[in-house]
């Protein structure tokens, strides 16, 4: 199944209750990771269903994803709206300059890439030095995903089923292999896998259980980190080095040898004058 065919499954999954929820979840600590991230360019890659770019202030805010929906949700400052979307068929190719990106966020994308490895390097190739991304993604070791386990012995999945999950200290791995520095991850959506409105509902006590007892086993998890690159920055002032001045040399006194009979001698007489200005000025008096 192609990267296209896969987020499409996601896409449909999203539409259901706990579809809903997790995108109640997300729309909350997106807003929250990416409010105080500034720059010029941010970019959303893919789920254009989720806006996780609605509160922040960048000039030029734009989803890249494979489908355009018809909902515009840009708003320049007179408070226009734009539609702000471009479409792409592989996120493994990005159709944007190196370096030209501040922020970027990619909700549930690396899990349903064909390569996950390359759209993770396209990401640091566009973003600029100390630029930031976002990551959204399920959790394997929590009860969604120990739900989604037993498909192979021929349950039904509970996700979809094209998703390749990745645990959060995998992801972290990859992104201190391309020198980004993670900041903070958090875990949400502890309510156990079912699929009513009356269910989600009826556990929803579990999400405040679960930050405080079991906060690594949540469904989804979200993760921030900053693009570090080595010899961009200065640590501490700069100190003048205080000038040398070059040593003055002076001419070696002449000799005159004087020769009597067997006898020999050597008369040393001092300079009359130095080699340079410098040497002068320091044997005249005063």
């Amino acid at each position: 199944m192609s990267t296209v065919d896969s987020i499409g499954a996601l896409s449909r999954f999203l539409q259901s209750p706990p579809g809903r929820y997790v995108l109640e979840w997300e729309q909350q600590h997106l807003d929250a990771a990416v409010s105080d991230t500034f720059g010029y360019h941010a970019l959303q890659l893919g789920l254009p269903e989720i806006d996780a770019l609605r509160e922040n202030r960048m000039l030029l805010r734009f989803c890249a994803s494979d489908r355009l929906l018809e909902a515009t949700r840009y708003h320049d400052t007179s408070g226009t709206s734009h539609t702000k979307v471009a479409v792409i068929n592989r996120y493994e190719e990005l159709p944007f300059a190196s370096q030209s990106i501040d922020l970027v966020v990619m909700p549930h994308i690396l899990e349903f890439a064909d390569e996950p490895h390359q759209v993770l390097r396209e990401v640091d190739r566009v973003l600029v030095p100390e630029g930031h991304v976002v990551i959204t993604g399920f959790n394997p070791a929590s009860l969604w995903g120990l739900r989604q386990a037993m498909a192979r012995f021929g349950a039904s999945p509970y996700l979809p089923r094209a998703g390749q999950f990745l645990s959060l200290p995998r992801i972290k791995d990859w992104l201190k292999l391309l020198s980004f520095e993670v900041n903070r991850g958090r875990f949400g959506c502890y309510v156990p896998s079912v699929r009513s409105d009356k269910w989600l509902l009826r556990w929803r006590w579990m999400e405040k259980a679960g930050d405080r007892w079991w906060p690594f086993l949540g469904s989804v998890y979200l993760v921030t980190a900053v693009k570090r690159v080595r010899g961009m920055r200065l640590v501490g002032a700069i100190k003048r080095r205080t000038p040398v001045h070059a040593v003055a040399l002076t001419p070696a006194a002449s000799r005159i040898a004087a020769f009597t009979g067997e006898a020999a001698s050597v008369q040393m007489e001092p300079a009359q004058r130095a080699a340079n200005d410098s040497a002068a000025a320091r044997r005249r008096p005063g």
